[in-house]
């Protein structure tokens, strides 16, 4: 999430309505993932680390870092619970936006305030789903160097734990923001211990959402720092190009 969640004004003033909203679709992708979950550790060296951390029931924001374009697919296969994604809007035309929707996942205007990607988010944390989103915004190094507020203003509208995840090898060192690790390779998906922030109330001042998503950010670059440590699988390095299409 970026533009849409960057507090251009000062404090939010009405709170997200989405009692109006139909609940996201998700019975289509659980059969999916029952196929694409052996697939994926068929073709990868793939290790999942700490699976027990993953509450099994309740609201959760889940929050790995973004290394490539394999991650939402592996991670929609692999975890626990089904996942509803943010995607950016420009991959949900035709036929495989109208795919994407059905298997509950959510399109976001990245160069707007996405008002209707936002209230969705919401709802599927007030409906005790999973949502998936990526707080740094865009592939990249996967270090958690700058993290986007977004994630902050979910966890203080809903109060739905953070699930920290670390991600390494989907994207092979020195390769591009596009490119797949080739079959076999080493992967290795990490999840952190969850964690809470308090509970805001409306009005919320765009400097109080930055705090808290300056301390969510001091936690995930711990947690993807201790799992490169304690995995010795390091992360692939900052790509020598911005993927024109992210």
């Amino acid at each position: 999430m970026t533009a849409e969640l960057t507090g251009r004004k000062d404090q939010h003033q009405e709170p997200p309505r989405t009692d109006d909203l139909s609940p996201l679709p998700y019975r289509l992708a659980l059969p999916m993932r029952k196929v694409a979950r052996p697939y994926f550790f068929r073709k990868y060296d793939l290790t999942v680390h700490h699976e027990e951390r993953f509450p099994p029931t309740g609201p959760l924001l889940m929050t790995p870092n973004h290394l490539s374009l394999l991650d939402a697919p592996l991670l929609g296969a692999v975890a626990p619970r089904m996942l509803h994604q943010l995607g950016k809007i420009e991959v949900f035309g035709g036929p495989q936006g109208a795919f994407l929707r059905r298997i509950g996942q959510i399109p976001v205007d990245r160069g707007t305030y996405d008002v209707l990607a936002v209230r969705k988010c919401i709802r599927a944390l007030r409906d005790g789903r999973v949502l998936n989103i990526y707080p740094e915004g865009h592939r990249g190094a996967g270090d958690f160097r700058r993290i986007r507020v977004g994630v902050a203003y979910l966890a203080m509208v809903t109060g739905a734990p953070i699930l920290p995840v670390a991600l390494m090898g989907t994207r092979p060192p020195g390769g591009g923001l596009s490119s797949y690790p080739a079959p076999g390779s080493r992967i290795d998906v990490v999840y952190g211990e969850p964690f809470s922030v308090d509970r805001v109330p409306f009005p919320r001042r765009h400097s109080d959402v930055q705090a808290v998503a300056d301390h969510i950010g001091d936690v995930l670059r711990a947690h993807v720092k201790a799992a490169v440590e304690a995995t010795g699988h390091p992360l692939p390095g900052r790509p020598d190009q911005k993927d024109p299409d992210d």
